[in-house]
């Protein structure tokens, strides 16, 4: 079956989707080197996009909303979840007037975009990348998806789900089937965050944390079992729209150790007040977006970039400021 393309304007310079989908936000995005196409699943829908000619093509695979939604709802859809709404090029000027380090990364690292992800499964996602690696990340939130998503369609011999509610992953038995399928400590983790944010309103929760400030909205998060600070600072960037989270992990503690905070290097770990100092030397730095700058420089960092990025978009590693 062939599946009719739509296309969003948008320059070249505006978005770059390795960096935006295969950077550590999202982990259901698939990229075939053949047809330059990514694949992906996010609002109960089914996507493939492609960037060409300053537009970005897209198409609907599948998708458990309505049969007779227009194309419209589908492209605003994407819009919100790639932000395009922002002037990144404007952004881009403003954070590499203010440093040197963001203006050489951003000529290899340009569109790197802060995707505007659903909270609940961006939380629980986050709940699996904890101490793991990209691959394993992926294989568990698909593993929740099939256990407890919702079938959306089989394309190319792949079936594909949506990511389950948050009623589903509170369920009491959630915890011994997780365990028994590899998901560790986790799978606590998982089953009594997902109960605790049913008691407390489930969505409706999570859409007061947007209303929250910052500080306030983390705050909360951490209340959750098994949220430390780090993955509550990704649900604020990525999900609640609090762009001046930095979430602190190795390659940004190296990032910032050894470019602006040179009395920070050489630490085994990362204390919480190393975090805080990093993270408010960040948001001092670029202001309000300073977790969307901070992720140019993280993206930057990445070895997989270095080494596969194309050579237009990403030629050669981020030289590091010495001090």
């Amino acid at each position: 079956m062939s599946f009719k393309w739509y296309k969003l304007s948008c320059n070249f310079k505006e978005l770059q989707l390795i960096g935006t989908l295969n950077g550590g936000q999202s982990f259901r995005w698939t990229h075939d080197e053949n047809s330059n196409e990514w694949t992906g699943v996010f609002a109960r829908t089914v996507w493939k996009l492609k960037h060409e000619d300053n537009y970005l093509n897209y198409q609907v695979i599948g998708t458990l909303h309505r049969s007779d939604t227009g194309n419209n709802f589908f492209g605003i859809l994407l819009e919100k979840y790639l932000r395009l709404d922002l002037d990144l090029i404007k952004y881009y000027e403003e954070w590499s007037s203010k440093d040197e380090l963001f203006k050489s990364a951003c000529k290899q690292f340009f569109g790197i975009r802060i995707l505007n992800q659903e909270p609940v499964e961006n939380l629980f996602s986050f709940i699996c990348s904890q101490n793991n690696h990209i691959s394993r990340i992926s294989s568990m939130v698909e593993k929740l998806c099939l256990h407890y998503g919702e079938e959306i369609c089989t394309h190319n011999e792949v079936k594909y789900y949506s990511f389950p509610s948050v009623e589903k992953l509170a369920q009491p038995e959630v915890e011994s089937k997780l365990r028994n399928l590899g998901f560790g400590y986790r799978a606590k983790f998982i089953q009594t965050a997902a109960t605790q944010i049913v008691a407390w309103g489930g969505e409706e929760w999570f859409n007061s944390l947007k209303d929250m400030k910052y500080k306030e909205s983390r705050q909360e998060l951490m209340k959750l079992y098994g949220i430390g600070p780090k993955v509550a600072d990704c649900i604020c960037l990525m999900s609640l729209s609090h762009l001046e989270a930095v979430p602190v992990d190795t390659h940004v503690y190296q990032i910032a150790a050894q470019n602006y905070l040179p009395h920070l290097r050489g630490k085994k770990s990362v204390t919480e007040k190393m975090y805080v100092e990093i993270g408010d030397h960040f948001r001092k730095l670029y202001g309000d977006m300073a977790g969307w700058a901070h992720t140019v420089l993280f993206c930057a960092d990445l070895k997989k970039f270095q080494q596969n990025c194309s050579n237009e978009s990403c030629e050669g590693k981020v030289k590091r400021r010495k001090k």
